[in-house]
């Protein structure tokens, strides 16, 4: 399969963001008057929206994950987003990607559109992308299905000519619910079990296997799941 049209997750895909995300986290639950122990239990924040995973863990009112999301953004928008960097191999693909002009780039992500795309710029990622998608910043179009589905709407993609890459549960689904292919890749904060069983269309290990994946003209059967 030749895909055309490709999605990239942000956090956990393109960009390592565990710092800036879980310290963010930290000082808005420390506000709250929760204290953690370590950053690495705040992991499982990086990839759903923010109001999904304070509600889930923390059992948060609506009230009260709003004023998490504020305090999370006091730190996040000033210091927590630049904490954060590519990862290796990342600038590589995308040089290669958009060698061939037919192709079309796009982020797909959950996090804020205006920070996402602070973090492109930053990191000189912009001239790779036709457009980043992210959630606003009251919530709406926080899901991953509404992402991909107001850039297959919005840019007029061919699902059948379109792909999703994310590391977590939340990208392919997100796929499978607009019926287009998708990968999960195993670099990021997904557990190999959390994306085998959700089933992807492909799994790349690393970011050698995604560039193989991506570069080939025909994705053998060896290379399915």
């Amino acid at each position: 399969m030749n895909y055309k049209n490709i999605l990239f997750d942000l956090d956990g895909t393109l960009t390592d963001p565990k710092i800036g995300i879980t310290k963010s986290i930290s000082y808005a639950l420390n506000k709250m008057g929760i204290t953690v122990e370590s950053l690495e239990e705040l992991e499982i924040f990086i990839g759903p929206p923010l109001a999904v995973t304070f509600k889930e863990f923390y059992a948060f009112d609506e009230d009260k994950t709003n004023t998490a999301i504020e305090y999370y953004r006091e730190y996040f928008s000033v210091t927590g987003l630049y904490e954060n960097e590519v990862y290796t191999g990342i600038k590589e693909l995308l040089e290669l990607l958009t060698k061939d002009t037919s192709n079309r780039l796009f982020v797909a992500t959950s996090k804020p559109q205006v920070f996402a795309q602070q973090i492109i710029d930053h990191f000189e990622l912009g001239s790779y992308f036709e457009y980043v998608c992210g959630s606003e910043l009251d919530g709406t179009r926080s899901a991953k299905a509404e992402i991909i589905g107001y850039l297959l709407e919005n840019f007029n993609l061919n699902p059948e000519e379109t792909v999703m890459i994310g590391d977590r549960k939340y990208d392919i689904i997100g796929a499978q619910h607009h019926g287009i292919n998708s990968i999960a890749v195993g670099y990021g904060f997904g557990s190999r079990e959390e994306l085998t069983d959700i089933q992807p269309t492909y799994l790349a290990k690393n970011i050698q296997e995604l560039t193989e994946l991506l570069s080939a003209e025909q994705m053998s059967h060896s290379q399915k799941r």
